[in-house]
């Protein structure tokens, strides 16, 4: 039995979900979680569409991929098992011109090679047939995405971290990682923080992940660029134009997926994201601007090189983060009834992107580890779908033979 000392910096649902399998794996663990914030789950966690995703466009053997097929199987068991909701309600990538449907029929391809279960090509009858209002020459047809509230799921994690002896401290700022050779002590702002040297530690910092790395001797890239997306929320008296998930074929000069309807799971109807820089990496409100944050990306070479590279879809993005009705109307182009819908702002989520040195996007997740200490680095969509398999993955590596030599070797209870 592996026993021992860990810490979890970062209490969003990546870190609940990898404390909860450290403590299911190993009840002889102490496993600590550190979260700055009063609550656990108040960033990205919370700030989110709640879509579990499939697994539909992601580059066949990636940790993407991998990840969200088993973390899938994995979410949708969990919230059957804890009572939380969890709606199939499924999902159109609808091709409104010809020139998009090579396009359509790759991302098919792609999800084949997934193993996406229940994928299909379908016409336009058929369209009609699962949404009613929608338009469209052929769409791809995921039948098993779905919806949940990450935010539950977070906290659910959480009672159960506390349930098996974990322990969760709120409210505390984790600045620095210093390993030696009998230990890794978190450092606050002012120092050391009490009682906080421990064996393992992992790091999954979200917004700030790369500071947090920086500051304890990793590399500085990649580097956080964040993104904001704002949502909107469709008149209660329009829900039922969409029954599930519509989204548009996205777009491969740009990164993101594009302007979208999605159902939550509390039964409201949403459209979007759209995709733009934030003047925070915190700024949920869009009025909070971090001249720290703004600094770092205006004097980051990479982000200019990347935005040169997307200036089209830059200003397609800005017609929609400067009007509510170009945001709909690009959105109605799938639903033509909704064009004129009231609508309300929502939740607007904060993107935590890794982005290279030569301004790239970093497409899959990142994992670093060296030592005793283990950053998750890039964890961006499908993150939340993903949690649980992350959860499994690092937990491996954490007590695979190198990680458990850190670790105390204890008698089985």
């Amino acid at each position: 039995m592996i026993a021992g000392r860990v810490a979890i910096v970062g209490g969003g649902i990546n870190g609940l979900a990898i404390a909860r399998q450290l403590l299911a794996n190993h009840p002889n663990l102490s496993v600590t979680v550190f979260e700055k914030e009063a609550e656990v789950a108040l960033h990205q966690s919370s700030h989110n569409s709640g879509v579990v995703h499939a697994g539909l466009y992601y580059e066949p053997g990636s940790l993407k991929a991998r990840f969200c097929a088993r973390g899938r199987e994995l979410l949708r068991e969990y919230c059957i098992d804890r009572g939380l909701p969890y709606d199939e309600c499924g999902k159109l990538v609808v091709a409104l011109t010809e020139d998009e449907l090579p396009r359509l029929e790759a991302i098919f391809a792609r999800a084949r090679a997934n193993g996406v279960p229940g994928i299909r090509l379908i016409g336009a009858d058929e369209i009609r047939e699962i949404e009613p209002h929608c338009r469209g020459l052929r769409a791809l047809h995921s039948p098993q995405t779905a919806i949940v509230s990450y935010r539950r799921v977070a906290e659910e994690f959480a009672r159960e971290i506390a349930a098996a002896g974990g322990e969760i401290r709120l409210g505390v700022t984790v600045a620095r990682l210093i390993e030696s050779a009998d230990g890794v002590v978190l450092e606050g702002a002012d120092g050391p923080l009490p009682d906080a040297r421990f064996d393992q530690v992992v790091a999954c910092a979200g917004l700030q992940s790369d500071r947090l790395a920086s500051r304890s001797g990793q590399t500085a890239e990649p580097r956080i660029v964040p993104f904001f997306g704002q949502y909107y929320v469709v008149d209660s008296a329009f829900r039922g134009h969409v029954r599930g998930l519509i989204y548009p074929v996205p777009d491969p000069k740009f990164p993101f997926l594009g302007v979208h309807f999605t159902k939550r799971i509390d039964g409201e109807m949403t459209i979007g994201p759209n995709a733009f820089i934030s003047l925070g990496r915190e700024n949920y409100s869009g009025r909070d601007v971090s001249i720290r944050d703004v600094r770092d990306f205006l004097l980051y070479p990479a982000f200019w090189r990347f935005a040169s590279r997307n200036i089209p879809a830059t200003l397609r993005e800005l017609r929609t983060v400067i009007s509510a009705n170009a945001f709909v109307r690009d959105a109605a182009k799938y639903v033509p009834s909704l064009r004129n819908v009231p609508v309300s702002p929502a939740v607007r989520g904060i993107r935590a992107q890794a982005m290279t040195a030569d301004g790239k996007l970093v497409d899959d997740f990142v994992i670093q580890r060296r030592g005793r200490v283990t950053h998750l680095r890039n964890a961006p969509s499908p993150g939340a779908t993903s949690s649980m398999a992350i959860a499994e993955h690092i937990a491996r590596e954490i007590l695979d033979v190198g990680g458990a030599t850190f670790l105390q070797r204890g008698e089985a209870a």
